[in-house]
């Protein structure tokens, strides 16, 4: 049998209570870390337990979906679950991107349950030089 040793998931449930449900709160079922990396924005989503087939990412203009289902591990008939933190069902995730993006050319890779999507800065974002052009008109008048 299992002993719970967490002593402060009491006065995690106690603040909750206090304070309110939608201020004090436990990590997100689905944490994520986001950053730019040279020229492609990286999106990182811990997903531990969820198998690749039950993610599923959805785009639609600038709106990129992470939705996944984390299942409960199969048991025999004889087993008796004695403890249960870790959560189950369906989560989802949405984001807004930038109009900066290129979300035709988003990549998706999950390894050791990590989800990871690079998505390309777009062409018409990158900085780019202009050249100066000098006016051969004006330079005749003036000579």
């Amino acid at each position: 049998m299992l002993m719970r040793t967490d002593p402060f998931r009491e006065l995690d449930r106690l603040a909750q209570q206090l304070v309110g449900p939608g201020t004090w709160s436990r990590p997100s079922a689905m944490a994520m870390d986001a950053y730019r990396d040279g020229d492609e924005y990286v999106v990182a989503f811990d997903l531990p337990g969820v198998d690749s087939d039950a993610i599923d990412i959805d785009v639609e203009r600038n709106m990129l979906t992470v939705r996944v289902e984390r299942r409960p591990v199969a048991k025999a008939e004889d087993v008796q679950m004695e403890l249960s933190e870790r959560p189950l069902g369906v989560f989802s995730r949405q984001i807004v991107l930038a109009d900066t993006l290129d979300t035709e050319h988003i990549k998706a890779d999950y390894d050791a349950g990590v989800l990871t999507l690079r998505i390309p800065i777009a062409e018409r974002a990158k900085p780019r030089k202009i050249t100066v052009g000098v006016d051969s008109s004006r330079k005749q008048l003036s000579g």
